[in-house]
């Protein structure tokens, strides 16, 4: 006989191997007591028992804090490491796909800037900072005029906006109703998918502006006093505190090859493991996938996006794709998170020139007529000032993710 199987709600927690003691958490105290053992045994015929004391203390306490303690929901051992990883890691960075070159001149201070000190006024030579770029890479190297992101050999992703349910005011027959449409979809799966929710600054701005410029439209002067006042209010509200809003963002990712189906509940087998790396180790070496392979990919992207929008709309989840313009804006903002320009589909997309357009002075603004046509004075061309070696030509000029 059966009998059912109550699952944790936190998929994700590890099991505990010892008391409330999981793997990573008991070899990191066994490793310390360890330590600490060999450093006792190697000096208790010389080192008092307080001065050694004194010693294990601090590092028991640091052992114990680093295997248990947690900080934002991510344990410090997590921490330390992503600590030492981000030391270590290079400073500048440039997006230059064929290699990195020399830093400039001009952005390295030189030797002869010189301080005076008030030891008898001697000067001291400033030391110039080492600058050492390293090329930028990006997990998306562009991003396809439909919005697919190319992954470059981890394959390509769509990214679409899924709309939120307040699941506390339904009914528990509406409640479970919502749960089994979503189970639906969770059953249909069939590759890795991603729900990301982000939490970002709300501009009101743009509200803001309509409601002024519209409130001298209105019929009724009640009317433009209520909008004239719902502007002053969001104006105010938007200086007291900071406006955030979430998005709920739907990634799907397909490989270039075909993948094979996973074996049982517990995943692949040790042989499909090892033949997704050798595969996956050959497109990194600089094998070229070719072009069959890549619409067949973004084929079985659009089925799998077409299969969420219609597994997921009787929940009452809106799934809405996005173009190139908002997947480049939504990648902008995650690897830019502070930035003071808010995302949106107006930026220049990926592979497009930036350019602005040239004025041209008319005739009545113009004191000397002889301005308004060009003329050619001989003598030598004017001399660019500031020559740099991050001389990367025109390409630099379009924005790629690389």
């Amino acid at each position: 006989m059966t009998a059912p199987v109550r699952i944790p709600a936190d998929v994700d927690m590890h099991d505990r191997v010892l008391g409330p003691l999981t793997a990573r958490q008991l070899a990191i105290l066994t490793a310390a007591a360890a330590v600490l053992y060999l450093v006792w045994a190697a000096t208790r015929a010389f080192l008092p028992i307080p001065v050694f004391a004194a010693f294990a203390v601090p590092v028991g306490a640091a052992s114990t804090m680093l295997a248990l303690g947690r900080r934002d929901g991510v344990p410090m051992d997590r921490l330390l490491l992503a600590a030492i990883r981000q030391r270590l890691a290079p400073r500048h960075r440039v997006a230059a796909p064929e290699g990195v070159r020399p830093a400039p001149a001009w952005l390295i201070p030189g030797t002869e800037q010189t301080t005076g000190g008030r030891t008898g006024g001697r000067n001291r030579t400033a030391q110039p900072e080492q600058v050492s770029p390293s090329a930028l890479r990006l997990p998306a190297e562009a991003v396809t005029e439909t919005g697919v992101v190319d992954l470059g050999s981890d394959g390509l992703a769509v990214v679409a906006v899924a709309s939120t349910v307040n699941f506390a005011l339904r009914t528990p027959n509406e409640q479970q109703a919502l749960v089994a449409s979503f189970g639906r979809y969770l059953h249909s799966l069939t590759a890795p998918v991603q729900v990301l929710v982000r939490t970002e600054r709300l501009d009101l701005s743009g509200q803001i502006a309509e409601l002024r410029e519209r409130a001298g439209g209105l019929p009724h002067p009640a009317l433009e006093a209520a909008a004239i006042e719902h502007a002053d209010y969001l104006l105010q509200l938007g200086r007291q505190s900071d406006l955030l809003r979430r998005q709920v963002l739907l990634v799907l990712r397909e490989p270039l090859g075909s993948t094979a189906p996973t074996d049982g509940l517990g995943g692949p087998g040790p042989l499909a493991v090892l033949a997704s790396m050798a595969g996956k180790r050959r497109r990194q070496a600089g094998a070229q996938v070719d072009a069959g392979a890549r619409r067949a990919a973004e084929s079985r992207l659009v089925r799998r996006l077409g299969e969420a929008i219609e597994l997921l709309s009787p929940a009452g989840i809106v799934v809405t794709p996005l173009d190139a313009g908002q997947a480049t804006a939504v990648l902008a903002s995650a690897c830019n998170p502070d930035s003071l320009l808010p995302p949106s589909a107006g930026l220049a997309g990926a592979d497009e020139v930036i350019t602005t357009p040239g004025f041209e002075p008319a005739e009545d603004d113009v004191d000397d007529p002889s301005l308004l046509t060009p003329t050619t004075a001989p003598g030598p061309a004017p001399s660019r000032q500031h020559e740099d070696d991050w001389d990367y030509g025109d390409d630099d000029v379009e924005r790629t993710w690389s």
